[in-house]
């Protein structure tokens, strides 16, 4: 799968999302070492803290069908899903809880997660490991010296 294939599906995975109270649609495709990609959208809750990012949506389901010590790659893509396609020139990173959740798939895996950050209409695209979005993160690898 290209690097645009993996953003388009995030971005068709964005006009999915549950978003009436930000209006700010994001989609995650994740891909596995065996090319299987399975996506994810946020979907918001008028009790805001109970919202759930795009990127742990499609993690979740990731594990549920190939484990997250296979996930590959990761794109995602945000912006306005209010037309018939998702807009947006600004690309869009994980936030800090959703890097978290990479870095935990990232160390059970023992590779350096490649994730695409995509705009809503695809035209700006940033590449980072997950190391560079979350250098001294906590993860699995930090519980070594537990009893």
């Amino acid at each position: 799968m290209t690097d645009a294939d993996l953003i388009a599906a995030a971005r068709t995975a964005a006009l999915k999302a549950y978003a009436p109270y930000s209006n700010f649609s994001v989609g995650c495709a994740v891909e596995s070492v065996d090319g299987e990609v399975v996506t994810g959208a946020n979907m918001e809750n008028a009790c805001y803290r109970l919202g759930l990012c795009a990127e742990v949506s499609a993690l979740t389901l990731a594990q549920a069908t190939f484990g997250l010590d296979k996930v590959a790659r990761i794109a995602v893509a945000g912006g306005d899903a209010s037309g018939t396609a998702l807009a947006g020139t600004n690309a869009v990173t994980p936030c800090g809880g959703c890097r978290q959740s990479i870095l935990e798939a990232a160390q059970l895996s023992g590779v350096d997660i490649d994730i695409l950050c995509a705009s809503g209409d695809g035209q700006t695209v940033k590449h980072y490991k997950i190391s560079a979005l979350i250098p001294h993160g906590f993860g699995p690898a930090s519980l070594k010296d537990a009893g």
